[in-house]
């Protein structure tokens, strides 16, 4: 049985399990604001960011979190129905059994998936509130504030990624 803490913040309280974070409103506004959109790199002829960009890309980045941890809880409570229906196969033929089979791999995936998506964004909210967001983990230089918009999660320029893919 898991306890729940009370976290407040200035213009509401929540309830957070024990190794969560906090909702997407008291996070978004504690992590934006530590964020200095001058500070974030990008490539030459691009605008540099706003403050409405950075507090756009952050909510994303918290909604993805919670619809991740969302999606990771239920692919776990059906693994684990699919785990407790597993042992009621007496009398399955092997069509029965591989479908069962097939289903609680499929579960698997989906929920290891979306355990990386998970830690990616984990990661990309770190570097956007420290230090690296929008910087090539590679070669150091701007990944785009074009590229990072449309994916935060990037972690490599174009042209890094694009030889990581080769290899």
């Amino acid at each position: 049985m898991t306890t729940t803490a009370r976290h407040k913040t200035s213009n509401d309280a929540t309830l957070v399990a024990p190794g969560r974070a906090r909702t997407a409103a008291a996070t978004a506004a504690r992590g934006a604001e530590s964020v200095d959109p001058a500070e974030l790199p990008v490539r030459p002829g691009e605008d540099p960011w706003t403050s409405e960009e950075v507090h756009e890309l952050h909510a994303e980045l918290i909604s993805e979190l919670d619809r991740l941890r969302g999606e990771i809880d239920a692919a776990e409570a059906a693994i684990t129905g699919l785990m407790r229906d597993s042992n009621d196969g007496a009398g399955d033929d092997q069509v029965d059994a591989g479908t069962k089979n097939i289903s609680r791999e499929s579960e698997l995936a989906l929920a290891n998936n979306a355990r990386d998506s998970l830690a990616q964004t984990e990661h990309a909210l770190a570097r956007l509130e420290g230090v690296g967001f929008g910087t090539c983990e590679s070669c150091g230089q701007a990944i785009g504030k074009a590229r990072m918009q449309a994916f935060p999660r990037a972690t490599l320029c174009v042209q890094c990624k694009a030889k990581q893919e080769r290899r």
